[in-house]
This record gives C-alpha cells, sequence and structure tokens, in this order.
C-alpha cells in the first residue's frame, strides 16, 4: 500500500499571533479627500468685492462755517460831460446797456441836479405810484440826489452830474454802494475825481 505524505504542520507559535477582529467593532470605512470649496455666492446687485463703508462724521462734530464770500467792488467808468450835457450822456449810457443785453431791471439811474423828466412824470400822480414802480423793479428806475436813501440797489448805477455842487459829494458815495457791478458816471471829471478819488 502506498505511503501518502504528510503534509507539514507548523506550529502556531512560528506563524505569529493570529489577529482576530474585536468582537462589535466593524472596520473604518475611509474618508473621501475633501476638493476645492465653492466659491460664495456674489451678493444680488453688488457683485465684486465688498468695499468699506465710509467713516461718517460724528454727529457731535459741528459743522465748520462756510467763509463768506468776498465782496466785489463794483467797476466805474466816466463819461465826460458838462452839466447842461449829462443827462444826455446818461440816456445814452442807458441806451447803449440795453442794447448789448442788460435788462431794464438792472439799471438806476440818478441825477444830482433837475429831475429827469419821467421820474417828474411819475412823481406828478403821487409818491405812493412812484414808489410802487421801484419796488416792481422791472424797468429802469429814475431818482434824484433826495431819493436815493430809499433807493435799492441795482447791478449797474447811472449817475448824471446835472448840478448841485453838495448834491454831488453826498451822491455819488451812495452811488457807488447801490452799484452791484458797473457805476457810470457822467459829469465832469475833476468834480468826480475830487469826491471818488483820483483815477477813476
Amino acid at each position: 500500500m502506498p505511503l501518502i505524505p504528510e503534509e507539514p504542520h507548523i506550529h502556531e507559535s512560528a506563524q505569529g499571533p493570529r489577529v482576530t477582529p474585536a468582537a462589535g467593532r466593524t472596520a473604518p470605512t475611509p474618508r473621501p479627500v475633501p476638493g476645492p470649496r465653492p466659491a460664495a455666492p456674489a451678493r444680488p446687485g453688488r457683485p465684486g468685492p465688498v468695499r468699506p463703508m465710509p467713516a461718517q462724521r460724528s454727529s457731535r462734530e459741528p459743522a465748520k462755517p462756510e467763509p463768506p464770500a468776498p465782496t466785489a467792488t463794483p467797476q466805474i467808468q466816466l463819461i465826460p460831460a458838462s452839466v447842461e450835457g449829462a443827462l444826455d450822456a446818461a440816456e445814452e449810457a442807458v441806451d447803449l446797456l440795453l442794447e448789448s443785453g442788460r435788462a431794464p431791471a438792472d439799471v438806476l439811474v440818478i441825477t444830482t441836479g433837475e429831475q429827469h423828466p419821467w421820474a417828474a412824470h411819475e412823481l406828478s400822480f403821487g409818491e405812493a405810484a412812484y414808489w410802487a414802480q421801484h419796488d416792481a423793479g422791472d424797468d429802469v428806475f429814475y431818482a434824484d440826489a433826495s431819493a436815493v436813501s430809499r433807493a435799492v440797489g441795482r447791478p449797474v448805477v447811472v449817475v448824471a452830474v446835472n448840478g448841485g455842487v453838495e448834491a454831488v459829494a453826498a451822491t455819488l458815495p451812495q452811488a457807488l454802494g447801490l452799484a452791484g457791478a458797473l457805476l457810470i458816471v457822467c459829469g465832469d471829471p475833476k468834480q468826480i475825481n475830487s469826491v471818488l478819488g483820483a483815477g477813476v
């Protein structure tokens, strides 16, 4: 009878310790490798990065007052004329102003001597009607030296030096104060310069 070779038996100690899974514990599952995070959605109506809000002024901080606007000195224009021709020169100056685009309401005409015919005519209806036209301010207004203190300033003031030496000395400085942009004086240059100063 043939002999069957026996399989070699390996002793348990030669195989090393046998590892058996612990009871009740499952094998850990491998975690997936995290990928890149998706970008955060943009704010509706405000794409791009958020800009920081500008710093607001504290309510306790007082507002700084604006500096006052510098007062402009009106330009002075001298038209040589005699006492008899000063009124006509003033009329020509007014015509030129209106032709150049000045509104009638921008012009105030002052006489130092005899009244302008328009002023005399309007005063014949009474001072109330006369000054009502002045207050309306929609046309050239004519006044004499005695009414200058009541007149309201306008951009252009035309003075006809047609008499009254004392009236000239008192009226020209007042007329300069009433003129917003331009003062036109029709009369004797020497007399005018003596009141307003040389170089006018």
